[in-house]
């Protein structure tokens, strides 16, 4: 990002350590990402809304692209808008830089329903992966999700390279020109995919208008966003107001005294001898820190800052969430059940060596299809001895960063 100067591609000012904290200072960009907008007003974009937006995105990824670098992370939560409508790309966290001895990368990053087929399968990949993500994100601002959205990530994995390109679930809403778009933006064959100089020249985005029509849109979600926030000030405020009454209250009890002091009525401080003062609890220094985390894509509030205690476990890719959470609803139990009585022969369900499937044409449409449907509970069982052996391994290195954190805050 340093090495960038583009009125397209958000701007670094400089960086600096707090604490152990590493803080990056970026240009402001006070509409928020295109994902925040569509979620405060609840509604998708319109096609001259997201021409005007791939038009700036475009002239983005062709500057990056000129620089020889991948983002590898394009997505509406990472198209940023300014209060005057300018779209720019952030969030390279995990962009790359081709060099000329290195024609093309081979590592799998990025979020899985936005990767391109050959980032997924690790053929080697250039900059035209990030013009299948933007296609993928047009559908996104169009629609509001990206395709595959419903399903688990892993399965998208499997089918994105497999599968025809994604399309709309609506094509008679869109026009021709914007459905062309889609289409030459997901080409599965990297070589004959356009590239961003291309699609410039493509009529839905020489058509696009200034970012004046962005402005309404911005203006109202910047309206929602400013109304949830005066209403929950509004709740805090309240909510010290009645803390300081219920203080007042507790703060002074009138009770009838005994003894010698019969009939008389005195003021009996109700609190104890140690309030007002400061307290000193126990525990380490380590355990009352907290940091402040970007939340991941998959959570309900993206880009939105959190604070988390530093003794809970650690951040969780979205996808291990994902397999806990179908562990509790028992999708693997109940697939046991179910399938157990289909799989009495291992030997049936093995891969033939030779790959030679000709005996598939013996099997009648019930068979055939009765063991297509357990192919995907088979999926899921085989994902979560992957997602076990992976944990096993990943436990022990994390177990082991935070002694060290600790033994580097102790001392």
């Amino acid at each position: 990002m340093q090495q960038c100067d583009s009125p397209h591609v958000v701007k670094y000012y400089g960086s600096y350590f707090k604490n152990t904290d590493l803080w990056i200072v970026m240009e402001y960009c006070g509409a928020g990402s295109v994902s925040d907008i569509i979620r405060l007003r609840n509604k998708t974009l319109t096609e001259e809304e997201i021409a005007t937006i791939v038009q700036s995105t475009l002239k983005g990824l062709e500057y990056l692209h000129f620089m020889r670098k991948i983002h590898r992370d394009i997505k509406a939560g990472n198209i940023l808008l300014n209060t005057e409508g300018h779209a720019k790309l952030a969030d390279f966290g995990v962009a790359g830089q081709l060099t000329d001895t290195m024609a093309k990368r081979n590592t799998v990053i990025g979020t899985p329903f936005w990767m391109a087929p050959e980032v997924i399968q690790e053929i080697g990949y250039n900059c035209v992966a990030d013009i299948w993500s933007l296609g993928i994100t047009a559908i996104e601002m169009a629609e509001g999700k990206p395709p595959y959205a419903d399903i688990h990530p892993m399965r998208a994995i499997f089918m994105i390279p497999t599968n025809p390109p994604p399309t709309f679930r609506k094509p008679e809403l869109w026009s021709d020109s914007f459905t062309d778009f889609v289409k030459q933006c997901l080409v599965k064959s990297p070589e004959q995919r356009a590239t961003a100089t291309q699609l410039l020249q493509h009529p839905f985005v020489k058509s696009a208008k200034g970012v004046s029509i962005l402005r309404d849109l911005i203006n109202e979600a910047m309206d929602i966003k400013l109304k949830r926030q005066e209403a929950q000030q509004r709740e805090l405020d309240q909510e010290d107001e009645e803390n300081s009454e219920e203080d007042e209250t507790d703060s002074g009890t009138m009770v009838r005294a005994s003894g010698d002091e019969t009939g008389t009525i005195r003021a009996v401080n109700t609190m104890s001898d140690g309030a007002n003062t400061m307290i000193e609890h126990d525990g380490t220094l380590e355990s009352q820190l907290g940091t402040m985390v970007i939340n991941t894509e998959e959570e309900e509030e993206e880009g939105t800052m959190k604070r988390r205690d530093e003794t809970m476990q650690p951040a969780k890719p979205s996808f291990l969430e994902y397999f806990e959470q179908k562990e509790k609803e028992n999708q693997i139990n109940s697939f046991g059940k179910n399938v157990s009585g289909q799989t009495k022969n291992s030997s049936d369900w093995k891969v033939p060596q030779d790959g030679d499937y000709e005996f598939l044409k013996t099997w009648s449409v019930d068979e055939l299809q009765r063991r297509l449907s357990a192919l995907d509970p088979m999926m899921e069982q085989e994902i979560e001895e992957i997602r076990q052996k992976y944990q096993s391994k990943r436990q022990p290195i994390l177990d082991a960063i935070e002694a060290k954190k600790r033994r580097q805050q102790n001392f």
